[in-house]
């Protein structure tokens, strides 16, 4: 990069036009009757005529320069002849020198890239080097002149081992002290390594036939590659057996329960049954709902998460239904949804021992990805079965304010599908002595990825909370 942009900067101040020049690399000149070398015929430097470039450009140039399309040396002195008149010329998409250079750029970034994630070390010879370090050598075969781009990665990466990368378009070395490139063909040399079978092992056990797409993979690990990594040589029989696999995989989640349904099951089972609680309370409501097979959840789900809080409650607060460890635990509001409710509650001075915490459906719906249980809406179908437990805990706790977190509660308690956005943080009556406050559902501010906008969204939260107890009072 060096060499060309003093060349292009004497070429440029004194007015030689890009068609006037024809670009030669000097270690690749063979010929005993080559011309001398181009430094010797090149103009002296006009300081009268400063040439300036936009930071793009900089950038751009020391990519392209390390393309192996021997015309990138034309392509990027034109494009700094043209800068001198056009100072915006980079940002036309649609010119066909900065659409090019721009192509040029992207393949070399891709080729560095593939280079830092298909290098594969070998150990050689058997001792210790007599500066005390092992001794590795890489063969690579990159598309373009990146080794010297990448060298300084390896180095960093690799600095307590001295180590060799070879390539057909030239080398690079570090020894501990120094970091040499040579532009030198190498020959690819014939190694082992026993840490071939570590990487196959490893490839093995990181392969997911259920997430195989074979394009993809190719697009990201292209098969000239293949030749040089230990652990290609599995890929063509993984990708044949990757569908009989697939269904292993299906016959062994169907028929395998998660681990820690039957420990819950057989401690119920040592459980001692208590006295039945007097009809008409809410333990008795809580009893009869423990068995409630009104829906399917109830299949999956460990157990029934009931509403919990004082039988003359003023204020109930209603979810969409408990997660994973609420259906556990076997109490609403105590996992990361209830963490974030319980600490903006606290702080609008709403104390939660006073109210009534339930949720519109008392069973866990999950869909089951390996160890884990990923949260799934209930449905309509859903919602309207357990309403029948809702409205029982309303008719109990006789609420003079409603609080509906979620579209899912909103739904269950009025039957009708609002825009949330539309009455969130309006008191609407529900009856004489009943009113209804809608707000979002403390989960959904978990899930906002942007921290402003989280900020933002906690704010409004925090502000519908404060007006709940308002209302309260």
């Amino acid at each position: 990069m060096a060499e060309w942009r003093d060349a292009a900067r004497r070429l440029a101040a004194s007015g030689v036009a890009p068609e006037e020049i024809e670009w030669r690399e000097r270690y690749r000149e063979t010929d005993l009757f080559a011309a001398p070398e181009v430094s010797s015929k090149l103009p002296p430097l006009d300081a009268s005529k400063p040439l300036t470039v936009p930071p793009a450009f900089i950038g751009l140039a020391e990519a392209v320069i390390c393309h192996s399309d021997p015309m990138r040396f034309y392509l990027l002195y034109r494009l700094l002849w043209r800068l001198q008149s056009d100072r915006s010329l980079l940002d036309v998409a649609s010119d066909e020198d900065v659409a090019r250079a721009r192509a040029m750029d992207k393949s070399v970034r891709r080729d560095a890239h593939k280079m830092t994630a298909f290098v594969r070390f070998k150990e050689v010879g058997s001792g210790i080097s007599l500066n005390g370090r092992r001794k590795f050598l890489a063969w690579f075969e990159p598309d373009h002149h990146i080794v010297g781009r990448k060298a300084p990665f390896f180095q960093k990466r690799f600095n307590d081992m001295d180590w060799v990368i070879a390539t057909p378009r030239g080398s690079a070395a570090w020894d501990g002290e120094k970091l040499t490139v040579s532009h030198d063909p190498c020959e690819k040399p014939d190694l082992t390594d026993p840490a071939d079978q570590l990487w196959r092992t490893y490839y093995a056990n990181i392969f997911n036939p259920a997430r195989l797409k074979v394009k993809a993979m190719q697009a990201e690990m292209p098969k000239k590659y293949w030749k040089n990594l230990p652990e290609a040589d599995l890929i063509p029989g993984m990708i044949a057996d990757a569908e009989s696999k697939v269904l292993e995989m299906a016959k062994r989640q169907a028929s395998e329960p998660l681990p820690f349904h039957d420990r819950l099951q057989e401690a119920a089972r040592r459980v001692p049954a208590a006295p039945r609680a007097p009809a008409g309370t809410l333990a008795a409501l809580r009893e009869e709902a423990s068995v409630c097979t009104r829906c399917p959840l109830h299949e999956k789900a460990t157990q029934t998460v009931f509403g919990e809080g004082p039988e003359d409650a003023h204020v109930m607060f209603v979810g969409e239904q408990p997660g994973d460890q609420e259906d556990l635990a076997g109490r609403p509001f105590v996992g990361p949804a209830g963490k974030v409710f319980d600490q903006v509650a606290g702080e609008a001075e709403i104390d939660r021992q006073s109210v009534y915490v339930t949720n519109a459906v008392k069973h866990f719906k999950y869909e089951p990805r390996g160890k884990r249980r990923i949260h799934q809406r209930p449905n309509m179908g859903e919602v309207t079965h357990c309403r029948w437990w809702l409205n029982l805990e309303i008719e109990l706790v006789k609420p003079k304010l409603i609080v509906a977190m979620g579209a899912t509660a909103l739904t269950a308690l009025t039957d009708t599908k609002h825009k949330l956005s539309d009455i969130r943080g309006q008191p609407i009556r529900m009856g004489k002595e009943r009113t209804l406050f809608v707000t979002v559902h403390p989960s959904y501010l978990l899930r906002i990825p942007d921290e402003r906008l989280k900020a933002e969204e906690m704010a409004l939260f925090r502000a519908d909370m404060v007006r709940v107890r308002e209302l309260m009072a």
